[in-house]
C-alpha cells in the first residue's frame, strides 16, 4: 500500500543529528526524557500527517508516501530534502535601538519576528543585535526514524485528529449531509488557547476535507459551583 496527497496518517517518529546523534525531536515521552529533550507542555504521542501540505519536510513526506500500515523505517536526508541549506542573506545586523523603542530587551536564543518570519537573536553586542532567520537545523543532515500507526479514512476521524493537532479535541464528532458537528463539552477548557485552536480547526476542516460544506459547532458550559462560606468562629460557638 501506498500513500498519496491528501491522505491523513498517524506517525510515531524520532529526529537526530547525524553529525553527532543528537536527539532533536520526538513522539516518544519516554525517549524524550532520556534523550534529555523533554518538554512537559508538549502532548507526546503520534502526529498527524496530511500528505502533500507541506506540513512536513519535503523528505518524510517522500518516505511516508512508500510504506504501509504498521511498518517502520529508518534513513537519513540531506539538508536539502530535510529543513534546507543555511541562507546567510537570512543573518542580519540589527541596531538595538529598534528594540528598545517597543520597550524588548534583546537576548541570546530569543525568539522574534523579523519580516513576518520568526527568527532567533544570535548575539547581543554593544549597540547592535544579530538576528538569523534561518531554520535552526537549517544545513543538517538528519536521521528520523518512522512508524506508520494509522491511516484515518473517516471524516470523523480526520476532524477529531486535527482537533487534537490544535490541542481542542472534541468530545464528539458527527459528520453527516456535507455538516461536520463538533461538540466540546465542559471538561474542555475554554481559554484563549482553546478559541485560537478552535478557529484553526474550523479552517483546517474547510481547507483539507472537501466533503464537507459546513462546520457547527457545539459548546457546553456549566454553572460554576458555588463556594460555601465558612462561617465565622461566632457561629460556630
Amino acid at each position: 500500500m501506498t500513500f498519496k496527497d491528501g491522505d491523513f496518517l498517524e506517525v510515531d517518529y524520532s529526529m537526530w543529528s547525524a553529525s553527532d546523534n543528537e536527539l532533536m525531536a520526538t513522539t516518544e515521552e519516554q525517549r524524550a526524557k532520556a534523550g534529555g529533550v523533554y518538554d512537559k507542555d508538549f502532548h507526546y504521542g503520534p502526529a498527524l500527517v496530511i500528505l502533500g501540505t507541506g506540513g512536513v519536510i519535503k523528505g518524510l513526506d517522500s518516505a511516508l508516501r512508500t510504506m504501509s500500515v504498521s511498518e517502520s523505517k529508518k534513513f537519513t536526508l540531506k539538508p536539502e530534502d530535510a529543513f534546507g541549506e543555511r541562507n546567510e542573506d537570512l543573518v542580519r545586523v540589527m541596531p538595538i535601538a529598534e528594540f528598545r523603542k517597543n520597550d524588548v530587551k534583546p537576548y541570546p536564543g530569543m525568539r522574534v519576528r523579523l519580516d513576518d518570519a520568526q527568527a532567533v537573536v544570535r548575539s547581543v553586542e554593544p549597540g547592535r543585535v544579530v538576528v538569523d532567520a534561518n531554520h535552526p537545523y537549517a544545513g543538517r543532515e538528519v536521521v528520523y526514524e518512522v512508524k506508520v500507526v494509522r491511516v484515518l479514512n473517516s471524516d470523523n476521524d480526520k476532524i477529531a485528529a486535527l482537533g487534537r493537532s490544535y490541542g481542542v479535541s472534541p468530545t464528539s464528532v458527527n459528520s453527516a449531509d456535507k455538516t461536520a458537528s463538533i461538540s466540546f463539552s465542559d471538561s474542555v477548557k475554554k481559554d484563549a488557547d482553546y478559541f485560537i485552536g478552535k478557529a484553526n480547526l474550523v479552517a483546517s476542516v474547510f481547507s483539507n476535507l472537501k466533503s464537507v460544506e459546513k462546520v457547527r459547532i457545539e459548546e457546553e458550559y456549566l454553572r460554576p459551583k458555588e463556594k460555601k462560606e465558612e462561617k465565622s468562629k461566632e457561629e460556630q460557638q
